[in-house]
């Protein structure tokens, strides 16, 4: 039963995950998180996270990482073939359409329409992953913020607008930035 429901689940988020991995973090969290509690917010938002440092797409990443925290292995084939299946039939047609229609005019404004509607969906996954990262499952308020995690994220920001740092050595300075804030901060 658990495999049929990881399957599901992450058929649901393949089938209607437009717009890549990043557009799909709200639809993998109301899945895992809101609708079946498989993993905590917190348990979310560090997926996230591993999901970023590791190679291959952000929806399979996830899938394939809850399919094992729940049910093993066989949960990770399950939750990965679920994950991936929409994708490979949608994109066998759309690409036998596409390069039929790929001229007509309603096809064009179609694909303009889709875009704010994928921005959108990036940016409420990216405010969901900030407001957990600064304030994790308190309530919001000055008070309770984590100015460690605001310090790094400015760092962090500064790096990648004004210096064009390349993201992957960010995310290791960000990394060892952390570690050093809590042994300094675990020392008082």
């Amino acid at each position: 039963m658990i495999y049929w429901q990881l399957f599901v689940s992450f058929l649901k988020v393949g089938a209607f995950s437009f717009g890549g991995g990043y557009a799909a973090l709200p639809l993998i969290q109301a899945e895992i998180v809101d609708s079946h509690q498989w993993l905590t917010l917190q348990e979310f938002t560090d997926l996230i996270t591993i999901s970023q440092m590791t190679p291959g797409p952000i929806a399979i990443n996830s899938a394939t990482f809850v399919g094992t925290q729940i049910a093993g292995v066989f949960g990770a084939v399950a939750a990965t073939l679920g994950s991936v299946f929409p994708s490979v039939i949608l994109v066998t047609i759309l690409a036998f359409l596409y390069m039929k229609y790929r001229q007509m005019d309603v096809l064009q404004y179609v694909l303009r329409a889709l875009r704010p509607a994928v921005v959108a969906m990036i940016a409420t996954a990216g405010v969901s992953i900030l407001v957990t990262s600064f304030w994790g499952t308190e309530v919001m308020g000055i008070e309770t913020i984590k100015i460690t995690a605001v310090i790094i994220f400015g760092i962090c920001l500064f790096l990648l607008m004004k210096w064009k740092v390349d993201p992957v050595k960010v995310m290791l300075l960000a990394g060892v930035l952390n570690v050093i804030a809590s042994v300094i901060i675990g020392a008082f």
